[in-house]
């Protein structure tokens, strides 16, 4: 996957030894390092640009803004204001993940502006103080794995019980939801109506939660499972003994909704093992009776741990 730009921000000459620190922590950290590519002004090459309008398209390039707050307030523009409150202003303005650490306690001296600026942040943020570079360390590093957990782009939680960030309820079916109801009503004694909303029978299925779509809704109930999850399928073989070679005799390979998967897999099988058809000597119907019942086929035995990560598809 494409790294995360975490852009570094503050007064240079304040912060400089904490910067590069920072820097070099990111790169060398061996989660960190997997995800996030730490920007500094400092490192870029010359260019013919203007200083502001470089490091505020740099701003516009981050996912995360990462904010070094101390006792100066740095060069002011002709405005008054510093590239530091710009940098921030212009991450605001493009909703972009902000993290701001404040250097020491109220009682550290500060520039008037640098003061209005952590006041103007405290407002709608959760800032963090530091005290010394491995305090700042330690701050960001358990920052951005809490990051990468609410963007579940790092799981705590089985992979059915996540939620997918590219799919909606509009990418379900809502029939196959219906029908699923009826079943599970007349044989499992479904509590909730046949009339039920999606949402309403979802969300009783722990697959929906603030309009966010589980994986196993998609797997389950999905138009196009295969458009999120391009190896759910299953692949089935035929040969001819006990040893696998190859041509191989019969093969397929499908795809579907996990109840789709699952009867395509058995009528696979069914279709390949012996067979005795009977006469109609004691009834029209024709006796027919399978080397393995269809019930022992279709039968999946699951661990305990995946027992406990499947959806409460009949509570």
């Amino acid at each position: 996957m494409k790294k995360l730009k975490v852009f570094i921000s503050s007064v240079q000459k304040e912060f400089a030894r904490e910067r590069q620190g920072l820097f070099d922590y990111l790169h060398s950290d061996p989660l960190l390092g997997l995800f996030f590519e730490p920007f500094l002004f400092e490192n870029i090459p010359a260019s013919d640009q203007r200083i502001d309008a470089v490091y505020i398209n740099e701003v516009g390039k981050c996912d995360i803004y990462l904010g070094l707050f101390g006792s100066a307030y740095g060069f002011e523009d002709s405005e008054g204001i510093s590239p530091t409150e710009r940098e921030f202003d212009e991450a605001t303005r493009q909703h972009k993940t902000r993290l701001i650490y404040v250097l020491g306690d109220s009682s550290l001296q500060r520039h008037s502006k640098m003061d209005k600026l952590i006041q103007k942040v405290g407002i709608d943020l959760v800032r963090k103080r530091f005290n010394s570079g491995e305090d700042l360390n330690s701050g960001v590093y358990a920052s951005l794995v809490n990051y990468l957990m609410e963007k579940e782009i790092i799981r705590t939680r089985p992979f059915d019980a996540s939620f997918n960030e590219k799919a909606t309820i509009e990418d379900l079916e809502g029939d196959k939801i219906k029908e699923f109801v009826h079943i599970a009503k007349v044989k499992r004694n479904f509590p909730l109506p046949i009339d039920s909303t999606l949402e309403t029978i979802l969300t009783h299925l722990d697959l929906l939660d603030n309009n966010r779509v589980s994986n196993a809704a998609i797997l389950l109930f999905g138009k196009r499972p295969q458009r999120f999850f391009i190896t759910s399928e299953v692949r089935c073989a035929h040969f001819h003994g006990f040893h696998v070679v190859k041509p191989i005799p019969s093969y397929q390979v499908y795809k579907g909704d996990v109840f789709q998967l699952v009867d395509q897999a058995v009528d696979f099988v069914m279709s390949k093992i012996d067979v005795s058809v009977g006469t109609r000597e004691f009834s029209n119907q024709v006796p027919v009776h399978y080397e393995l019942p269809r019930g022992a086929v279709s039968e999946v035995p699951r661990s305990r741990d995946e027992r406990r990560s499947t959806p409460r598809l009949y509570q």
